[in-house]
């Protein structure tokens, strides 16, 4: 069976966040070809006070795309790229605007290799969504992005404008990376634990989590980021002040039994550390449980 669709927008990976993002799409009248691993006859998000029901199927061969789309959203880990490499050959001609709805700063440097001359947009996600056992996404949260102010950032101003997920576009796009980066770090820590955000009322939790923090952002100033000294505080607040029960797309990994994402949002820290003369003790026990604890052996 061969794909034939007007809307030019496709989307790989449809996890917690792309189905939210193909949720938003599908509302406005403008939904994607949905590409994925697993074949799926819809996708649901819910949401307090209703839920959107994306019509599919979910595609699940690259041969069956018969014309390549202006705008390709690609919310596959950075542990699936690879594996994805198949759709982004048969989804982008060479102006393809492909976005990546990825953890961590190194979303460009990661799709080089495969996509070496479209237009790449790294971005950060804002929203908590997470899978629930019916296969369902549950958004926790408004969705919002935020993109690099870039020509190519237009694509997808464009195609979610006036929808539930909004899209800023920012001049000083490594600061805003970095400040989730440092969210995303610290949200490591229920990886070791195997507990969820209530952890981090903790006042152990809570002073380690701060010491990593503020580490974090060392290294983040390094590499440009304008943040102030405050937002290590912040970081750990936003833990505290969230619901209990709240957790992490690496926490629902580790406990399923998946590789972890731990390079893109911990070891980056280590590595980026090491290159400028950053002494990083807290990744240096950090990081290693997290590979261990995803790569094995044992």
């Amino acid at each position: 069976m061969t794909i034939s669709d007007s809307s030019g927008i496709a989307l790989v990976g449809p996890g917690a966040i792309g189905t939210t993002v193909a949720a938003a799409l599908h509302e406005a009248g403008r939904t994607p070809v949905i590409c994925g691993r697993s074949a799926h006859e819809h996708l649901e998000l819910r949401f307090d006070g209703g839920r959107i029901v994306v019509p599919g199927p979910v595609r699940t061969d690259p041969a069956t795309i018969v014309h390549p789309f202006d705008l390709v959203f690609v919310a596959v880990k950075a542990t699936q790229i690879e594996a994805a490499a198949p759709w982004l050959a048969a989804l982008c001609h060479a102006g393809t605007v492909v976005c990546v709805l990825q953890n961590g700063v190194e979303q460009r440097a990661h799709f080089a290799r495969y996509l070496p001359d479209n237009p790449v947009l790294p971005s950060v996600v804002w929203f908590p969504a997470q899978r629930e056992a019916d296969a369902s996404v549950w958004l926790r949260g408004t969705a919002r992005l935020t993109l690099p102010d870039t020509p190519a950032t237009g694509a997808v101003l464009a195609a979610l404008s006036g929808t539930r997920c909004s899209v800023e576009a920012v001049s000083d796009f490594t600061t805003v990376a970095w400040r989730k980066l440092l969210q995303n770090a610290v949200a490591g820590l229920m990886v070791l634990a195997g507990r969820r955000a209530g952890m981090f009322a903790r006042a152990d939790i809570g002073a380690l989590a701060l010491a990593y923090a503020r580490e974090c952002l060392e290294v983040a100033r390094a590499e440009g980021a304008k943040l102030d000294d405050q937002v290590a505080q912040e970081v750990v607040n936003g833990f505290r002040h969230s619901p209990p029960d709240l957790g992490t797309s690496i926490l629902a990994d580790r406990q399923a039994g998946r590789p972890l994402e731990w390079d893109g949002r911990n070891g980056v820290i280590q590595r980026l550390g090491r290159s400028h003369g950053i002494p990083t003790p807290v990744s240096d026990v950090i990081v290693p449980l997290l590979a261990a604890g995803s790569d094995g052996p044992g």
